[in-house]
């Protein structure tokens, strides 16, 4: 059963903008793995994580270091849910999330779903 749907898009030139204005934004967003990335792929691993936290409600108090987008061998993105996050996705009852991203033409585009 489909318990929550997100999507989210992010200009790849603001993002890069706005991670040159203020450069400790990175560290508060990703966690190391994911800010070795290219901007394109930050941007689109920050549209994930919105769009993760649409499907779970929204709720405050999540921190955006307990999601991280990992990718497999293959380079299947999927994530990595600990403490907030994961505390809300057991509340829910989610037993697996699904994330696809996409970048291109200078937008970078991410859609979850959630299923319990």
């Amino acid at each position: 059963m489909i318990v929550g749907v997100g999507i989210d898009v992010c200009d790849v030139s603001r993002f890069a903008a706005a991670v040159e204005r203020r450069p400790g934004m990175v560290r508060r967003l990703f966690t190391q793995a994911e800010a070795e990335r290219p901007v394109a792929s930050q941007a689109a691993r920050f549209a994930a994580k919105e769009a993760l936290a649409k499907a779970l409600g929204a709720p405050s108090g999540m921190s955006w270091l307990d999601a991280e987008v990992v990718t497999d061998p293959s380079g299947r993105p999927s994530f990595l849910v600990t403490g907030t996050v994961a505390a809300r996705a057991a509340e829910l009852g989610i037993a697996s999330i699904h994330v696809s991203l996409s970048h291109d033409a200078g937008i970078a585009s991410a859609v979850v779903v959630c299923e319990g």
